[in-house]
């Protein structure tokens, strides 16, 4: 009889997880099954808890371990399959963490104190986390005995990992005993890897210790053969690199192309804050911001053109319905309204730096490609609570639209990894030398499909945050936090509880809603507060461009100062909020029957919009729009309401046209042609 070929090693730990998944998924049934637990019974649950996590953590260090020579036989997306496989066990590992919590109600008490008293001392931080450490160790000494010995053997089991050199890219000065200082450019041997993102290294001199895993990139291999000189000046690898040791991969897509100088200029002044303590050693310079500044084709004025299709010579996604009489629908795979509620547990920067702006980015991405355009919506923040952050879940009246946290999402895309990545940034100002720039405080990437490509459901989710870019995996926010962490179950949970947060919610479409939203290009992010404008806009698009047009083969330009100037509102919200309020008070003087006429609607939105917009975007009192610049957007302001109210006292923008204090900017054809050939998108390959 044949002996059995031995099971692949991937194949083998595989069938271990699903055996895990199994265990784990009883005892939650079991949990929600009995009701009110007796003590004994949580005991009980909590001791199997901590059986299954320690399984589970033996499980994913062997297969960290994992070569993709390990296999006998060629395996198809290895990485992938091993990445899923992780995803699992982490997914395993926080499930039971939340049992055990909710089992031991003792244990949950504490947590809950422990975590209010740290919500509300903003100050005092560093002395009160020493003072909870010290009660916890006292209350806690016999648990850490006992995982003394486990966490003995999982740091002799990381130290064989196979060691590897990684260059600097920062200066980092030993921050306590134990820390190992190096300069920027040395090369450093990483000998053992901790998920804390604090790993242990060893200098040319021989020197030891424990080295923050943000000021280091890994240096490429050549023929099996380690090049330092390379790992200098190698500045395009990004990667997908885990504190766990996996493989990392080489950024090829344009976007990470285009931003990558940039971020290497800004990496410099990142490290000299990181090193002054001004910033966690999570923070990084903004990936999204540096593609709205580095490439047009992710501003939101340039999904709001039409696309053409790959000819040229029509439009893709604005058709016209005869039957109605407007623009065609356009039903996309992806629908929906999001709602940001709060961010919480947020690292306050240092005094060395002025916070002009906290904010949330966010778009359509795959894992790899942004594949919308990048919408910013900016957080509110109370010093007696600094570190949380607040959205309006509504924007009405004269509440500008920039801090509107309902947000319509479209998309069309097929990917299966299709989800939205959310940035969380400050702009800031140093207080030393007046540099202005743009900090990542954290990013999360939300999936809209489970595995087996079904929508999530709609309700309220609870993202964790990671620091770094978006193209990094394993970094903390701050790593500081978890570094003083215990390592026992019960403190775990306490530092999950402090791990930076984003609380959002989805929302389902009714009838209307989903009809109105379908008028809409069909990638596209923006507030909700200002969709019926853009709505207007489509309608009248559609108009100019399908059936107004003698010629539909024609490219020539289109007179119309709507079609030309629109656009940069998208750009300028102040002027957005100037249209809206305007809008809105010309929608109050009107019957409902004449609101229900789509042509007396269109017409009414034209001249609103020759009486407010087009005034104020040529008018030499209005500043140039400037991002976080609080004396710039007090001006503007300034100017917008003083113009809206003589148009409210002079029943219209003639007399203010007219006046000699009114200057405006020479006369540009600009302002009145449509250029739609170049203006419009082209179909994506």
């Amino acid at each position: 009889m044949l002996a059995r070929r031995p099971r692949d090693p991937l194949q083998s730990l595989h069938r271990n997880s699903q055996e895990l998944k199994q265990q784990v998924d009883s005892l939650l049934s079991e949990s929600q099954l009995k009701g009110v637990l007796e003590a004994s019974k949580r005991r009980d649950i909590y001791q199997r808890c901590i059986q299954l996590k320690q399984a589970i953590d033996e499980n994913k260090n062997t297969l960290q371990k994992l070569k993709k020579a390990d296999e006998p036989a060629p395996v198809g997306n290895y990485h992938q399959k091993k990445e899923e496989e992780l995803n699992l066990l982490d997914k395993l590992t926080h499930q039971l963490q939340e049992l055990a919590v909710s089992v031991n109600s003792e244990n949950r008490t504490e947590i809950e104190a422990l975590t209010k008293r740290e919500e509300d001392d903003d100050f005092d931080e560093e002395d009160e986390e020493d003072d909870d450490d010290k009660e916890e160790s006292e209350e806690s000494d016999g648990e850490e005995e006992e995982m003394e010995k486990e966490q003995k053997q999982e740091r002799e089991s990381q130290q064989q990992m196979t060691s590897k050199e990684y260059a600097a890219v920062g200066d980092f000065t030993a921050q306590q005993a134990g820390d190992l200082t190096f300069k920027k450019g040395e090369i450093l041997l990483i000998i053992e890897k901790t998920p804390d993102g604090w790993w242990m290294a060893k200098n040319a001199k021989g020197n030891k210790g424990l080295v923050p895993r943000t000021y280091l990139e890994p240096c490429p291999k050549e023929e099996g053969q380690e090049s330092s000189e390379e790992c200098h000046e190698g500045a395009v690898e990004v990667g997908d690199e885990t504190a766990e040791g996996a493989e990392v991969t080489q950024r090829t897509d344009s976007h990470w192309s285009a931003v990558q100088t940039a971020l290497s200029e800004q990496a410099n002044t990142v490290a000299v804050l990181t090193t002054m303590g001004a910033i966690p050693a999570g923070f990084r310079p903004s990936t999204l911001f540096q593609l709205l500044e580095e490439e047009n084709q992710f501003q939101t004025s340039y999904f709001l053109h039409p696309e053409l299709t790959p000819s040229q010579l029509a439009f893709r996604d604005l058709l016209w319905d005869t039957k109605t009489g407007t623009i065609r629908s356009r039903p996309t795979r992806v629908s929906l309204i999001l709602t940001l509620w709060s961010c919480k547990m947020i690292p306050v920067p240092g005094v060395s730096i002025q916070v002009l702006s906290r904010h949330i980015r966010l778009c359509l991405f795959d894992g790899n490609k942004v594949l919308s355009n990048i919408h910013s919506v900016r957080a509110a923040w109370q010093p007696k609570k600094p570190k949380t952050w607040t959205f309006s879940p509504q924007v009405t009246g004269t509440l500008p639209c920039l801090l509107d946290g309902d947000c319509f999402i479209r998309s069309s895309s097929s990917s299966p990894d299709l989800g939205i990545l959310f940035e969380l940034g400050i702009s800031y100002i140093r207080n030393s030398t007046g540099e202005r720039g743009e900090l990542s405080c954290g990013w999360v990437f939300f999936k809209l499909f489970d595995a087996s490509g079904v929508p999530i459901p709609a309700k309220t989710y609870e993202l964790f945050l990671s620091g770094g870019t978006p193209y990094e995996r394993g970094v903390e926010v701050d790593p500081s936090g978890s570094r003083r962490a215990p390592g026992s179950v019960f403190h775990q949970m306490i530092t999950m509880r402090r791990r930076p947060q984003l609380l959002v919610k989805l929302r389902s479409l009714n009838r209307r809603s989903r009809d109105i939203l379908s008028l809409l290009p069909e990638t596209f992010i923006g507030s909700m507060c200002y969709v019926h404008l853009l709505i207007l806009y489509r309608q009248i698009l559609g108009d100019v461009l399908l059936k107004d047009r003698t010629n539909t083969q024609s490219a020539e330009l289109v007179s119309n100062p709507v079609l030309a100037t629109f656009p940069k509102l998208l750009a300028q919200p102040d002027v957005m909020d100037a249209l809206r309020s305007s809008w809105a008070e010309k929608e109050s003087t009107l019957k409902r029957a004449e609101k229900r006429d789509r042509e007396l609607l269109k017409a009414a939105f034209l001249l609103v919009y020759h009486d407010c917009v087009v005034p104020l975007l040529h008018s030499t009192l209005l500043p140039p729009f400037r991002w976080a610049e609080e004396e710039t957007e007090a001006a503007r302001w300034k100017v917008i309401a003083n113009f809206l109210k003589q148009n409210q006292e002079n029943q219209g923008s003639l007399q203010a046209l007219l006046s000699p204090e009114g200057v405006h900017e020479p006369f540009d054809i600009s302002e009145q042609t449509y250029d739609f050939l170049s203006e419009g998108r082209k179909k994506a390959a």
